[in-house]
This record gives structure tokens, sequence and C-alpha cells, in this order.
């Protein structure tokens, strides 16, 4: 299996990333430069994770040519609006330390004011018409928003990154993206939000998921990455110690069974956070200028 995924324009990115939501500034550079010298090639942040600088300076200590490594930010709501996000790209690529981002999306929906959503999707193609990024897409829409944003605007997403986890498979959105030919990339993809809320029930403690590892001498966390790559999606696992950088990565020598991917498949009990009824807004996130 191959270890990058080809978008709807054509651009390819690694498949498996590093995520570094709710990681502190002072671990991101650590976290960043270890992950790269251990081979990943692709960081995901945001401008409201507020660390895109430590991001920057991670991937200046690696060594790494940039052009080696896929960088992908996202605009946060509070500069939503055409001129607000070309403004918004400006920041995070200064913070970042490079020139061309290769994949920005929109962080969430803006419920409250829609219309700000789509005139932030037009800044962003008129960004990829530029050259600026390389790609663009959004982030935790549900099929119906969707459908609003691709009525109004004229590019197809590259990508929707969402919740996804085998205790939430979201089938009715993957088969719209499947339609529209937008990659699904799955943030949380180990445990999702049950992990980041201390839950025991979640996918990295199942026991049908540590069975089936075990056959291959895998753990579960290495098991739920290879159910993403082999159904196709893109997946951003989230750490800061080393080991399990490592073993996040080390997923390319083992092959899950048909039987094994619908048994993974079976776990989902639909639990998602309703992005609807959230006001991003009142989250009071000011990004800083660069």
């Amino acid at each position: 299996m191959s270890s990058t995924i080809t978008f709807n324009n054509g651009v390819t990115m690694p498949a498996i990333g590093l995520g570094v939501f709710q990681t502190p500034p002072e671990e991101t550079v650590a976290a960043v430069q270890t992950a790269l010298e251990m081979g990943y090639r692709h960081i995901d942040t945001a401008a409201g994770y507020f660390n895109e600088r430590e991001v920057g300076e991670g991937l200046r200590r690696s060594g790494i040519p940039r052009e080696e490594v896929f960088i992908e930010t996202k605009i946060w709501v509070s500069d939503y609006g055409y001129e607000e996000t070309l403004h918004a790209f400006e920041k995070s690529a200064k913070k970042l330390g490079v020139e061309q981002l290769d994949l920005l999306l929109l962080h969430q929906p803006l419920t409250t004011n829609f219309e700000r959503n789509v005139q932030a999707y037009k800044a962003l193609e008129k960004l990829l018409a530029d050259g600026a990024v390389r790609a663009i897409g959004v982030s935790n829409l549900v099929p119906a928003r969707l459908d609003a944003l691709l009525a109004e605007t004229d590019i197809v997403p590259a990508v929707n990154q969402i919740e996804l986890h085998p205790y939430n498979t979201r089938v009715e959105l993957r088969a719209k993206h499947a339609a529209h030919g937008i990659l699904t990339q799955a943030w949380s993809p180990i445990g999702g939000i049950r992990s980041y809320n201390g839950e025991d029930a979640n996918p990295l403690n199942d026991p049908m998921i540590r069975v089936v590892g075990e056959g291959y001498g895998k753990s579960n966390a290495q098991v739920i990455l290879r159910w993403h790559l082999q159904q196709g999606r893109s997946a951003i696992p989230k750490s800061v110690n080393p080991a399990r950088i490592a073993e996040n990565l080390d997923v390319f020598d083992f092959e899950l069974t048909d039987d094994e991917l619908a048994r993974i498949d079976a776990l989902n009990t639909g639990d998602t956070i309703d992005f609807e009824s959230l006001d991003f807004e009142a989250f009071g996130f000011v990004i800083d200028e660069a």
C-alpha cells in the first residue's frame, strides 16, 4: 500500500501525519523535530492551536528541506471573510516560516453566519489560483453544510477533516465525500475525542481491536491507523512521546483482512460532537499577528 494519497487536484500528501492539537507550544518544537527525524513528512497544525511558530521551528531544527515536508494548517473562524482570510494566510505562513502552504483548511463551520464561511472559502480559492497554497479544504462540515458550500463556490474541497475513529465511522459523510471526490481526513483518529475526555471506553482500550493486533504484533493504535489507510483515509495522530510517534508511523508492514476491517467498522456507535450547535466565535480566540 502506498504511503501517500492523491487529492482531486493531483497533489499528493503523506497519508499519515503528525497532529499537534493540544500540544503546548513548549513541547511542539521537539515533537515536530522528532517526527521529521523519524521519517514523517506531513505535519498538521492550525492557527487556533497557537503553535504554528513552534511547528516552523521544529521543521527548521530537523534540517529536512522544506520541499520534502507537507504542511497543513487551518484558518480560525475569527478570521473568516474574504479579506480577513487572505490576511490570515499571511499570518500563518509567516509564523510557520514558509512562503507556500501545502494544504489550507477552514477550521470550523461558522453556523451563526455561514456567508462568512463562503467568503472565507472564496479567499482560499484565490490563494490556490495564485499558487500561495497547493490545495484547499474544510474541516468539520456536516453533509448539509458541505452541500451549501459547494452550491456557492467553484472548487470542490480537496479535504474535509473530521472526527473519525472506530466508535464513530461517519458513514453518511464519507459517502458524501466519495460522491464529490473529497478526501476524508481523520482527526483524533486513534481514540477520538473520547480519549481526550479520559473515557475508558475508547478504541485504544477496545478488546476486539487488541485481539486483532496481537495477531500481527501490533498495538491498538497501529491497527486503527491501518484500518484508516486501507479504507483510503488520511490520519493525523497526535503524540509528544517519541516511542508513540515512531509507533504510529510503523503501519505499512501488515494488512488487515476484509473480515477484520468489517469487525472494526461494526464498533461504530455514532456518537459525535454536534458542531452545528457550537458557536465557535464564543470561544473568544483571537489569532495574533505574525
